[in-house]
């Protein structure tokens, strides 16, 4: 079974959706778009420029077990911090504050485009729920919030989570591309998020999810397209926001980690290798600005905008580098990418895919 949202309206320059969408079409699915050498966008005029939207904010430059010393050994490139290179732990992100409040807007956003709610798995009064790449820990917060009855872990590489936390509630770090340290049949829901190019291989992820469920138990994986498109048509293949998808794609094979999972139907895929069963999906076309007609797609769209523009380099920074580009490069193609998104110029959307599937009873 598969679901989809209402396709989005169009700003008045945009062409109209003709009927709903299953989800990427194959030329969003395979852009052909080649990444362009970082030099050109020093070359390419921003033309006047505009005083950033002060709502927006500016560049920053900036386990319940016992943590170790090479856990907190981070590494900084071009003055933002990441994850320590330290065991097999791959993540493309910044771990720092600036970037932290970028994954809070985004936790936002994803709730919205679910219509206000956390998950879309049909359980009902789970006792043990798993979050794998908690991240800040907003979605384990508030899911521990909503059942006060149920035990809930969400576990991380890295310590970023808040000490505040429901009582119900407890972070633990762990490598979720290693074997799990936890009992087999012990959840009775495990919710993945965000976790596109950080794992090498999801069947052996969401095997390790098959082990630690009830029977019966759910996972839910929420994951997004590392491509855009719009509705306005192919977008020029020289503009920086048409240059977004490729700059993930490339960078995800430099460190071998795929970027295409939602445009490849990975997520399937891997739940029926598992062994799961009763597998649903919903494609959601989430918009980035402004430029939407219907209200409830506005509001999810600027925040989708804010979330990007207030931290670009925490999301492309480690790619980029991975790339050979330089931060002096880097900080053009920004400028770049702020100013179309801004602009509205191009009516931005993305694909995000949550899948569920059940472990058999038996």
């Amino acid at each position: 079974m598969s679901e989809t949202v209402p396709p989005l309206e169009p700003g008045p320059s945009a062409a109209s959706a003709s009927s709903p969408s299953p989800g990427p079409t194959a030329s969003e699915q395979r852009p052909s778009v080649p990444v362009l050498p970082p030099d050109h966008w020093a070359r390419e005029d921003l033309g006047p420029t505009e005083d950033d939207d002060s709502a927006l904010g500016d560049e920053k430059s900036d386990s319940a077990a016992s943590l170790s010393s090479s856990i907190l050994h981070y590494r900084t490139i071009h003055g933002r911090r990441y994850h320590s290179e330290r065991g097999e732990a791959q993540y493309w992100g910044a771990n720092d504050e600036g970037h932290s409040e970028s994954l809070d807007i985004l936790h936002h956003c994803y709730t919205l485009c679910l219509g206000d709610r956390l998950y879309l798995a049909p359980i009902k009064d789970p006792k043990r729920a798993l979050d794998i790449g908690t991240g800040t820990g907003l979605w384990a917060i508030d899911f521990a919030d909503e059942f006060p009855g149920c035990e809930v872990v969400g576990t991380d590489i890295s310590p970023i989570q808040p000490t505040w936390v429901p009582p119900n509630l407890r972070f633990e770090i762990e490598d979720c591309t290693q074997e799990w340290t936890f009992a087999s049949n012990t959840f009775d829901y495990v919710h993945t998020r965000a976790l596109v190019g950080s794992i090498a291989d999801w069947s052996a992820l969401f095997r390790e999810a098959f082990r630690v469920l009830k029977p019966g138990g759910y996972l839910e994986s929420y994951e997004m397209s590392g491509n855009v498109g719009t509705d306005d048509g192919p977008l020029p293949p020289t503009s920086a926001v048409a240059q977004w998808g490729p700059l993930f794609v490339q960078g995800g094979r430099a460190i071998g980690r795929s970027f295409t999972v939602v445009d490849d139907g990975i997520q399937r895929k891997a739940m029926e290798e598992a062994g799961f069963v009763d597998i649903q999906e919903k494609n959601i076309k989430c918009p980035t600005g402004a430029w939407p007609k219907d209200p409830k797609l506005r509001e999810i769209g600027r925040y989708s905008q804010l979330a990007v523009l207030q931290d670009v380099e925490g999301f492309i920074l480690f790619l980029t580098t991975v790339l050979n580009w330089t931060r002096e490069q880097v900080q053009v193609y920004i400028a770049h990418l702020r100013r179309e998104l801004k602009s509205e110029k191009y009516h931005v959307y993305y694909w995000q895919k949550v899948v569920w599937g059940r472990k058999p009873e038996a």
